[in-house]
């Protein structure tokens, strides 16, 4: 839910937001009532200030009465420091990987306990995967997960760990193990996945660093890293060492 927005006092902007963060990645289309109910609004309240989020241009509301994120909001969320540095640096090193391998190539931040996707080249012959820009996967999941893990806060591994979703089979979700697997991260400097996010993907990822803080992870996605671990590991660690001089 986006938050306690009922109760006496709620200003205007604080309901407004709360509309606005009631989408996320399981729900980017929602329906009047729905977004009353995720904002925690009386109905009449949702119905008035969402017309004036679309009269604005922050809402479109489809044939179907459900309403999505405007593309105008996407572009505003995409001049956040963060996305504009990151990305623009990046963008040229991640589309030499993309040639280089031919794999889904991710550029991802920390938000929390999930991984936020700031930017993925892929192609016709690149595995499929679930991840799109903007959108948020768990930590221990994924490649670029396990590096921003082995490199976060400990109550941040304690809130991750605490209560692991299965995504396939092949997830871990033993916090000892996972422990045991973020150590190796921090040792090995790169972290892998086997479907534990997709089933048929495989990944390899390592971390971005500006100065001696990790900032973000670069990551592939490949069908196997039976033979190719050490080229891969090796073309990210390149790419990552040129954009974190560049972001330093």
């Amino acid at each position: 839910m986006a938050g306690n927005t009922s109760v006496p006092g709620a200003t205007v902007v604080s309901r407004s937001l709360a509309l606005l963060f009631a989408f996320d990645e399981s729900h980017r289309r929602l329906t009047l009532s729905e977004l009353a109910r995720r904002a925690d609004l009386p109905l009449p309240t949702a119905h008035r200030l969402v017309g004036e989020l679309a009269a604005g241009g922050a809402l479109v509301r489809r044939a179907n009465g459900e309403y999505v994120v405007a593309r105008r909001l996407w572009q505003v969320g995409l001049l956040a420091p963060v996305e504009t540095g990151l990305r623009e640096v990046a963008r040229p090193f991640m589309n030499d990987l993309h040639a280089t391998t031919r794999a889904t190539v991710h550029l991802a931040v920390r938000e929390g306990t999930e991984v936020l996707y700031l930017e993925r080249l892929s192609g016709r012959a690149s595995v499929p995967v679930v991840s799109t820009v903007g959108s948020r996967l768990p930590l221990h999941a994924t490649g670029v997960g396990k590096v921003l893990l082995a490199h976060a806060p400990d109550d941040v591994v304690a809130d991750a760990l605490a209560r692991p979703a299965r995504v396939t089979p092949y997830t871990i979700t033993q916090p000892a193990r996972m422990r045991e697997q973020l150590e190796q991260v921090r040792r090995d400097g790169y972290a892998t996945t086997v479907e534990e996010m997709t089933l048929g993907a495989c990944s390899v990822a390592v971390p971005i660093t500006a100065g001696e803080r990790v900032v973000a992870a670069l990551g592939v996605v490949v069908p196997s890293l039976k033979r190719d671990r050490a080229r891969l590991v090796a073309a990210l660690q390149v790419a990552a060492q040129g954009i974190g001089r560049t972001v330093g």
